[in-house]
């Protein structure tokens, strides 16, 4: 397929772009910020806001990737970043059903459950957490991303185009993750809030790609994270220490994840291969598909 991938330049975009055209996609790209990258077919360097920008760049496309937006809260300026998230989503969405386009995946995020940009102490009704948890959100960039999901649905029924939003955690590999993994083990506390999940970005992108691949009609929010916490200590503790009384519908054995990915593996047949922690012959574990 040619697929339009927003936000190409960014962490994660640089892993679709290797993920797509590994698979044999042709891929057109925007971004804000030139891209270092000579294998897309055409470049748009712009803001998605700009009508004629995306219009230009979904021409031919038959599915779009959408991952152009800020990606982190603005805490001088909560008002612009929701307004340019809100306006990004629904300029591409609408783009899309105008030019016809049949699958867009697009980048939500776990925040739009509401814990982990809180600006105050908040847990979760229960673990492990799942897409019909209600939304605690009380942060503008938690709130764009329900608004993105709203976008999602509207342009479904309007325009019919099949498309699943991605709710991701921290995303990272290589010296990144190892950062964040450093820092969780420092002080599991700081991340109570995230609850302490993880995805290597490889698998976000490969997550990216089943999705736009998929015959998947309707609307779908999916939850994709690893299957363990980023913590050393166990589920049950982290649990039990930072988020007292709170239910468990499963056990929490070992350190299993406290977000339910089964939806990801029954509607797109896919779990995460990358892991962090070490066997008992050094190696990371991996998942298989």
């Amino acid at each position: 397929m040619r697929i339009l991938v927003t936000g190409a330049a960014g962490h994660i975009g640089r892993h679709v772009l290797d993920e797509l055209l590994g698979a044999g996609h042709t891929v057109v790209a925007t971004d804000r910020v030139p891209l270092d990258d000579p294998r897309p077919e055409r470049v748009h360097i712009g803001d998605l806001q700009d009508p004629a920008l995306v219009r230009d760049a979904m021409e031919g496309a038959e599915a779009v990737v959408h991952l152009g937006a800020i990606p982190h809260p603005d805490p001088a300026d909560p008002s612009a970043l929701f307004a340019a998230n809100c306006h990004t989503a629904h300029r591409v969405l609408e783009e899309a059903g105008r030019a016809g386009v049949r699958r867009v995946a697009a980048a939500s995020s776990l925040s739009a459950v509401g814990l982990a940009w809180s600006p105050v102490p908040v847990s979760p009704l229960y673990v492990p957490l799942d897409e019909d948890h209600p939304t605690l959100v009380r942060d503008s960039y938690g709130l764009s991303k329900l608004v993105l999901e709203e976008v999602a649905r509207t342009a479904h029924r309007l325009w019919g185009t099949d498309i699943v939003c991605l709710r991701f955690p921290f995303t990272g590999t290589g010296e990144r993750l190892e950062r964040q993994l450093a820092a969780v083990a420092a002080d599991p506390g700081a991340h109570r809030h995230d609850m302490w999940a993880w995805l290597d970005t490889r698998d976000a992108a490969a997550a990216l790609r089943r999705a736009v691949e998929a015959d998947l009609p309707g609307c779908h929010v999916i939850t994709v994270a690893a299957a363990d916490t980023s913590s050393p200590l166990t589920s049950a503790e982290l649990m039990d220490t930072y988020h007292p009384g709170v239910p468990a519908f499963l056990p929490l054995a070992d350190h299993t994840a406290l977000y339910d990915t089964t939806a990801c593996a029954r509607l797109l047949g896919f779990r995460p291969r990358h892991g962090w922690r070490r066997t008992a012959h050094g190696d990371a574990d991996a998942a298989e598909d």
